[in-house]
């Protein structure tokens, strides 16, 4: 059971609520909970902690108003109905496990006190009234009520208090005050208002309408006690609002998505109801006496968080602040945390121009949209956010007019994305909302430059990249990436600094791949950004060595390896490494005075950079020949390197 604030705790919370709230609405959260099941909620407003009992765990585990553990109170076995005092100071867990009250004290979050309700008694749901702690006990299909007072020192366990209530399952309580509301869920439901004011229940009403008589899955009882909310089987689809004092029906709440499994009343009276609904809306809000919900929440199927809320899930703040709902899905089973419930949602816009000229004033407007209309004399906060003020700069406030709109102008001091903040702190009946828009103001284009675009150095060259700054306003900084080709080499920031006099920053990369360098320039308040790139390339290391020749000489000017015609050549290839590289040797022989080719094959490099290959078959005499090895940019498995060519082996067959 949910027992409900205050009279103080009403007053309080219209107080604060009256007084609005400054800055941004608080996010709406959902956390996981380390619990198997779920048996009933319970806020303590005084420190900020949200009781949620396991019966199946064996526990209570506490949170605070974020979702986050904080205490896990052990060894409560089957532990189901929860009740906080009044003064937040205690709340008592029914423990049917044990025949036991169990007293959890807030300011610890630990078990201080048991309570034996006597042998077999099993209590299962319970309230706090009247200064006592009253227990619906019992087991299938008997039930009784029973209580004790825990400011006695030895409390007296006071049993049989009404006669046999019967029915499957426990009898729900509610208490606000000295009034105590016992509802009979089921097929057939029915409510009971008594006094217990004397420490003895006198009855003052019992009866149902006959609208919410069916399938009555939960209630809540007003903070005044005049009023209850049944989630009851009402059709079409509602709960049934009853007045306290005769039991009769005074309205309605209809919800689209089937009947209600849960419904908790705010201190301010705002109604919170929810459905057992897999695509539909699961939690609406409505305020007193409305016949539409001013709010809904709808949780997909299968997101995380849950997207079921639990029957009897939902429970306030004691000052409205919060709603809680025990959500479950294929995850597991959450906290959501409702910001702002009892106040009507607001849209808040802004309309700037896309593009504007520093330094020239421009004009944008902005509306704040709500079912509810806003108070005379509602301000916005703008502000200006841009390179100058990344945390932002006050622009002052502008009145919002009965409709809502309002408009203001500025004249941007600097360039780039400048982005316009209306801020709503929201009032007693409105939730806090912004909007924004951002401007593209003009800047003065920046001149960079970076040298080497475009030039083939051997393999390992050291290269001095620079670029040039052109003229800014004050941001004098460049950053230098060098990205060489391969996906096993990253992106890198090499070197961030200032230019020189000169308006030059360098960097030096050792060429051993085709490399990107990339010069930014961010900008600043007048000046806009850029970027350029260079690329240039870098060839690979080959050589090719030539054994098994009987002898070297030359023909003309040349070298050549002279073998006899049943020798066969050995070629052996070193070349940069570089995963699954192949290398391609291409052969040519020279007739009539001219070299033509006679065939070409590609041959895998070992891991250590070295390839050797035979060549055999029958060798003709009298023929000069040449081969050599060369790197062909993608043919040769890799696109890392420029194509590169290796020198000429000349070699000629004799007999």
């Amino acid at each position: 059971m949910r027992t409900v604030a205050t009279a103080l705790a009403v007053l309080f919370s219209s107080t604060a609520l009256a007084a609005g709230t400054v800055g941004p609405a608080a996010a709406d959260s959902s956390t996981a909970l380390s619990i198997s099941s779920y048996g009933d909620i319970a806020v303590d407003g005084v420190h900020k902690r949200v009781y949620i009992s396991d019966p199946a765990g064996n526990k209570v585990v506490v949170t605070d108003y974020a979702g986050k553990l904080v205490a896990t109170v052990p060894d409560l076995s089957g532990v189901r109905d929860l009740a906080i005092t009044p003064d937040s100071r205690t709340v008592y867990a029914a423990v049917p496990g044990e025949d036991a009250v169990v007293a959890i004290e807030t300011s610890t979050s630990t078990a201080a006190a048991r309570y034996s309700t006597g042998e077999n008694t099993d209590p299962q749901t319970l309230a706090v009234a009247g200064g006592r702690v009253w227990f619906m006990y019992g087991q299938q299909p008997s039930h009784h009520l029973g209580s004790f007072d825990p400011a006695q020192s030895t409390p007296e366990m006071v049993l049989d208090q009404l006669p046999d209530l019967g029915f499957y399952d426990a009898p729900e309580l509610e208490s606000a005050g000295s009034t105590l509301v016992i509802g009979i869920h089921g097929t057939w439901s029915g409510l009971a208002v008594y006094d217990v004011s004397s420490g003895t229940p006198v009855l003052r009403k019992q009866g149902m309408p006959a609208e919410a008589a069916n399938y009555m899955n939960d209630f809540a009882l007003s903070a005044d006690a005049k009023q209850i909310v049944a989630a009851s089987g009402e059709s079409p689809y509602a709960a049934t609002a009853i007045n306290t004092d005769d039991l009769s029906r005074t309205g309605g709440y209809p919800v689209e998505a089937g009947n209600p499994n849960s419904a908790a009343i705010a201190p301010d009276g705002t109604i919170a109801l929810s459905t057992f609904s897999w695509y539909d809306k699961d939690i609406f809000i409505f305020k007193p006496g409305a016949k539409t919900p001013y709010r809904t929440y709808t949780y997909d199927l299968n997101t995380s968080g849950g997207d079921t809320i639990a029957g009897q899930g939902l429970t306030w703040a004691p000052d409205g602040s919060k709603l809680f709902a025990i959500a479950s899905g294929n995850s597991g089973t959450y906290l959501r945390v409702l910001d702002n419930a009892t106040r009507y949602p607001v849209k808040a816009s802004v309309s700037a121009p896309a593009k504007a000229t520093r330094g020239k004033k421009l004009s944008a407007t902005g509306k704040l949209t709500s079912d509810k209309s806003f108070p005379a004399g509602s301000t916005v906060t703008i502000t200006r956010t841009d390179i100058d003020s990344p945390k932002g700069k006050s622009l002052g406030t502008k009145t919002v007019s009965s409709s809502g709109t309002f408009s203001f102008t500025d004249v941007p001091p600097a360039g780039g994305n400048v982005t316009y903040t209306a801020q709503y702190g929201g009032d007693a009946t409105h939730a806090p909302a912004s909007g924004k828009d951002t401007v593209a103001v003009s800047r003065t284009a920046t001149s960079l430059t970076l040298n080497h675009n475009g030039s083939l150095y051997s393999y390992g060259t050291d290269v001095s990249f620079t670029t040039h700054l052109g003229s800014t306003y004050k941001n004098r900084t460049v950053e230098l990436w060098v990205n060489p080709f391969g996906s096993d080499k990253p992106n890198k920031l090499v070197k961030t600094g200032k230019v020189n006099s000169k308006g030059n920053l360098s960097t030096t990369v050792d060429m051993t791949r085709d490399t990107t360098v990339t010069a930014v320039f961010a900008g600043d308040a007048r000046s806009a950004s850029k970027t350029v790139k260079a690329t240039a390339y870098a060839k690979v290391k080959v050589s090719t060595s030539v054994s098994k020749q009987y002898k070297t000489a030359k023909i003309g000017s040349t070298s050549y390896a002279y073998f006899h015609k049943k020798t066969n050549p050995v070629f052996t290839t070193t070349m940069t490494y570089y995963k699954n590289r192949s290398h391609r040797l291409n052969l040519e022989i020279y007739y009539q005075g001219k070299w033509y080719d006679a065939g070409s094959q590609y041959f895998k490099l070992g891991t250590n950079g070295k390839s050797v290959v035979t060549l055999t078959g029958t060798h003709d005499t009298g023929y000069r020949m040449r081969m050599r090895a060369s790197y062909i940019n993608g043919s040769s498995g890799d696109n890392v390197n420029s194509t590169t060519y290796g020198a000429w082996k000349y070699f000629y067959f004799t007999k």
